[in-house]
C-alpha cells in the first residue's frame, strides 16, 4: 500500500468528518473543515491510499513564527504504520518552509510516546485554561 502526504492538499469534508470521527471516537458531525483550515491555519496535511483520505492534520499558527499541530487523526486500519508520524514531519516541513521557528503540541497522556518518541517534540513547561467544563476528565489544578 502506498501512502501519499500532501501540504494544503485538497479534501473533501465529508472525509475529514468521518476520519475525525473514527480518529476521536464520536458521532459524525457536519464541520466545515474547508472554511475553518483556510480561515484559521498555516497549512495542513493529507495522507492518502489511492483516493482514500487516512490521515489528516491541521497546523495553526499565530501569524508569526510559531505554529501549532492540532487534530491529528490517523485511520484505525493503518495506525502503527507510521502515517501518524509521517503526518507530522510534512507538518514539520510545511511550518518550517513558512519561516516559523516553533512547533508546538498539545495531547493527552498517553499520545507521549508517539509526540515525544516517534515525532521529536520535547517535553516544555506550558499552561492550559478550560474554558468550558468537560465532564468526562476531572479538572485539576493549582492555586
Amino acid at each position: 500500500m502506498t501512502i501519499t502526504y500532501e501540504w494544503r492538499g485538497a479534501f473533501d469534508n465529508a472525509a475529514v468528518n468521518a476520519l475525525h470521527a473514527e480518529a476521536f471516537g464520536h458521532v459524525q458531525e457536519n464541520s466545515d473543515w474547508q472554511t475553518r483550515v483556510v480561515r484559521h491555519s498555516l497549512g495542513w496535511v493529507c495522507a492518502r491510499s489511492d483516493e482514500r483520505l487516512v490521515g489528516f492534520v491541521n497546523v495553526a499558527w499565530d501569524g508569526g513564527v510559531h505554529a501549532f499541530v492540532l487534530d491529528t487523526m490517523v485511520a484505525q486500519d493503518v495506525r502503527n504504520s507510521g502515517v501518524g508520524t509521517e503526518l507530522v514531519t510534512a507538518a514539520a516541513q510545511g511550518a518550517r518552509a513558512a519561516d516559523c521557528e516553533w512547533l508546538h503540541v498539545d495531547f493527552e497522556e498517553h499520545l507521549r510516546p508517539f509526540y515525544f518518541d516517534a515525532c521529536g517534540f520535547r517535553p516544555t513547561d506550558a499552561g492550559l485554561i478550560a474554558l468550558r467544563r468537560i465532564t468526562s476528565a476531572p479538572q485539576s489544578y493549582g492555586g
